[in-house]
């Protein structure tokens, strides 16, 4: 099979909704490895012999236990700028949402803006295009920032956008990050505000406030800012449930006035 070949079976595989990649060929579980006959059992050993004790075989020694967050802590230390850190994620291999995910999904819009909000992982439209925020959800946050005068592709730094997520790799079927994969990378995001230096986050959803503020429930927290790392934090509505609960959006729309309210009072 030549490479076009290839290329329009995997497009159609695409079409008929096949996203993960998982192995190449069927495992049978259930096909258990024949029992293998019991092994003779040893001559037994001469009188004189019998009376010398033989040493007691060597214990082979024990593998070395890796702690994935302690070692996420010293390569985020060690990142002193955003590329070294986007080097050390990707290169980062205790998490296992990497072997399925297409593409590392960093950062998008100006780093140095005022403003960075803080996904909580990749779906499938970013997956594929490898930037954050990029699907329905993503261009419906694109309006709402319009709405208030930002915007991740603005020239002025003082109307950018900077945007990231807890997670870089996509979880399987978009399901919610799990407590170790969020724990592991919790010292890359923690190190990935501190270089990038905004003003003010936004939390969408519950993930981020979770990680960042070690609480849950989005309709209690959103709308009251709280503090990450000495920045304010104004937990929001993530816009996935906005598409899904179009009510919600007044609650949203309350939350980017006190936003834009606090940059306005900042200049």
């Amino acid at each position: 099979m030549d490479f076009w070949a290839a290329k329009a079976v995997l497009d159609w595989q695409i079409e008929m909704g096949a996203d993960e990649a998982i192995l190449d060929a069927p495992v049978d579980r259930y096909d258990l490895p024949q029992s293998r006959a019991p092994a003779p059992a040893p001559a037994p050993a001469p009188a004189a012999a019998a009376s010398v004790a033989s040493p007691p075989p060597a214990r082979p020694p024990r593998p070395a236990v890796t702690d994935p967050v302690a070692e996420a802590q010293a390569a985020a230390e060690a990142a002193s700028d955003l590329g070294a850190l986007a080097a050390a994620m990707e290169a980062f291999e205790h998490c296992d949402l990497k072997a399925g995910a297409r593409r590392f999904v960093f950062c998008d819009g100006q780093p140095g803006a005022r403003l960075m909000i803080v996904g909580e992982a990749p779906g499938r439209e970013e997956d594929r295009e490898g930037r954050p925020f990029v699907g329905r959800a993503g261009q419906l946050l694109d309006r709402m920032l319009t709405a208030i005068g930002m915007g991740r592709a603005a020239e002025d730094i003082g109307r950018a956008v900077y945007i990231t997520n807890v997670l870089p790799w996509r979880p399987p079927e978009n399901r919610k990050p799990e407590k170790a994969e969020t724990a592991m990378f919790l010292p890359f995001l923690q190190r990935h505000i501190a270089l990038a230096a905004p003003e003010l986050l936004i939390l969408m959803g519950n993930t981020p406030c979770d990680a960042l503020l070690g609480r849950a429930g989005i309709t209690r927290l959103r709308g009251t800012w709280a503090e990450v790392l000495g920045i304010p934090a104004l937990p929001m509505f993530h816009p996935a449930y906005l598409l899904r609960q179009p009510q919600a959006k007044r609650e949203a729309w309350a939350d980017l006035l006190a936003i834009q309210a606090r940059l306005r009072a900042a200049t």
